[in-house]
């Protein structure tokens, strides 16, 4: 590797809008995110049921079943 022109790499500390924070490497020393895996609803199984409930629906308006 030549040297001087790579950048330096820390052990840098993200911190996520939900409060969560976890060490990782990069080239910046502090990162500050909207959306982690602790909060995002892919990874919490809340997309999931959403999708679920979407197409229930779907099959509710389309054959005219009404909710309770």
């Amino acid at each position: 590797m030549r040297e001087g022109i790579h950048p330096n790499y820390y052990q840098a500390k993200v911190v996520c809008n939900c409060g969560n924070e976890f060490v990782t490497g990069s080239t910046k020393e502090d990162i500050h995110v909207e959306v982690c895996s602790k909060c995002h609803s892919f990874y919490t199984g809340q997309q999931k049921a959403a999708a679920a409930r979407g197409r229930i629906d779907k099959f509710n308006r389309k054959y005219g079943v009404k909710a309770d």
